[in-house]
Parts: structure tokens; C-alpha cells; sequence
């Protein structure tokens, strides 16, 4: 199924992390090295199709930009955000550390894929990613939403 999402074969799935509400994979988690040895620090991946289309639209718009704006601003969201970083960095880490602290979606300094802050927040629930959060608020209207083709 998440090949068939994807359009490709997937690479380094550990787990399915999250499911539509029809029942088919959402988000899956990645292990920390691909099949070779390479690094993936992406931890979680978005797999559902509508709710990749949804969020791509939303970064075309511009929302990056502001959320990384809005995070020299706003001392409690980037301490959240920060504390995301680290809740990623502690997941993948108890998988395979990796050695780095790079996570992925430019925690903690800045917001560079919303695809991958929307998957944490799935994978995990509310209250652990601030940007996920919000962006799955930004997001109610049309996702979730039953009748998901895959």
C-alpha cells in the first residue's frame, strides 16, 4: 500500500505510525540508516496522497516563511519547537543514534518541510510538534476525511 502511495518502492520502513481514518497508512516510521548504511534522519514519512497534496499547497503559499518568522518573535513556541527537536533527536536516537543532531524539517531554527512536522505530529499526537499541530488545524476542513482512496 505505501508503494502504491508513494509511487515507488519505500525505503527503510520500520512501522506504519499513523492511519487515515479509512485505515490506510498516513505516516510510516523510517529507520535511521537506509538499507546501504546512508543516514535518513527523517524519522517520520507522509505517506497519505490527499494529506501530501493538502500540505504541499499550504507550503506554496508561503506559511514557512512566516512560522520561521514568527519563531524570533514568540519565545514559548520556539521553546515548544525546541523541544520538539529534541523529542525527534530522543526517538530516532533510541532506534539508532546517528550521531548528529540534525532532525529533519529545520528544527529547531527554522520551518523547512511541513510534510514532515505534519507527520511527527500524527505519529506521536498533539501537544509534541507546535507546527504540526497547527498546520493540522490549517488542515480540518478538508483532512481527515472519510472515503480516502489511498
Amino acid at each position: 500500500m505505501v508503494a502504491e502511495q508513494l509511487g515507488r518502492a519505500p525505503r527503510a520502513i520500520r512501522a506504519v505510525a499513523a492511519r487515515c481514518p479509512s485505515g490506510h497508512p498516513a505516516v510510516v516510521q523510517t529507520s535511521p540508516r537506509l538499507e546501504d548504511g546512508t543516514p535518513f534522519p527523517t524519522l517520520y514519512y507522509l505517506t497519505c496522497p490527499r494529506l501530501t497534496s493538502l500540505v504541499s499547497t499550504l507550503e506554496a503559499s508561503g506559511l514557512m516563511k512566516e512560522m520561521t518568522e514568527r519563531l524570533a518573535d514568540d519565545e514559548e513556541l520556539a521553546a515548544a519547537y525546541l523541544a520538539a527537536h529534541h523529542a525527534y533527536l530522543a526517538e530516532r536516537d533510541a532506534i539508532e543514534p546517528l550521531g548528529t543532531d540534525v532532525s529533519a524539517g529545520g528544527m529547531p531554527g527554522r520551518v523547512k518541510c511541513l510534510h514532515v512536522h505534519v507527520a511527527h505530529a500524527l505519529a506521536v499526537g498533539p501537544g509534541v510538534n507546535p507546527f504540526g499541530d497547527e498546520t493540522l488545524l490549517r488542515l480540518a476542513d478538508g483532512w481527515p476525511g472519510g472515503g480516502c482512496e489511498s
